[in-house]
């Protein structure tokens, strides 16, 4: 079985199972995450691959990480997560991409995220629900980072933090390789 069955199979399990732990029916998840009905049919019966953007929607709704529709063993207290197994979320042919490192759901889903975004790249989001906040370090290069329609420059040793409970967008404006570290904390779903 390929990675990408894997991430298929696992998806469909994991959605099913956190739909029925929080007792969604689809079409109450579907509204709740603005995604079609069947959609997630499709998803749940593993028989298409959604986007990224259609799983952090799916996520939000049900109040988990991206990491636990990804992976449904959560393991002991601590848990090491190689390098090799973290998750590839995207990329471009120009190599920017994203990696999902590790996350919990200790007092809501907390994500850790490495990012490597290529001259003239981007990468937006959606609104993350309220009191979704985002951390952020840059290791390399210099990020516009973009809230609300309003862009931020980060340059190399620079942190940021932010509400992401609006349009936000990560920007490499620059000529060299943006490098940074993001960690994501989603309030648990009341």
């Amino acid at each position: 079985m390929s990675d990408l069955d894997q991430l298929t199979q696992s998806l469909a399990r994991n959605l099913k199972r956190w739909r029925g732990e929080r007792g969604f029916t689809l079409d109450a998840l579907a509204a709740r995450a603005g995604v079609s009905r069947g959609m997630i049919i499709q998803i749940e019966q593993a028989r298409t691959n959604p986007s990224v953007g259609t799983t952090v929607k799916l996520a939000d709704a049900l109040g988990v990480s991206i990491t636990t529709l990804l992976d449904y063993e959560q393991g002991p207290q601590v848990r090491i997560v190689p390098g090799d197994q973290a998750v590839r979320m995207w990329s471009t042919p120009a190599g920017s991409r994203t990696t999902l490192l590790v996350g919990t759901e200790a007092r809501g889903p907390l994500e850790l995220w490495s990012w490597t975004l290529m001259p003239g790249d981007a990468s937006t989001s959606d609104p993350h629900p309220a009191s979704t906040t985002e951390l952020l370090h840059v290791t390399a290069g210099e990020l516009t980072l973009v809230v609300d329609g309003e862009p931020h420059s980060v340059p190399a040793g620079a942190s940021a933090a932010f509400e992401a409970n609006v349009p936000h967008a990560y920007r490499n404006d620059g000529t060299e390789q943006v490098e940074l570290i993001m960690a994501v904390s989603i309030p648990p779903v009341r």
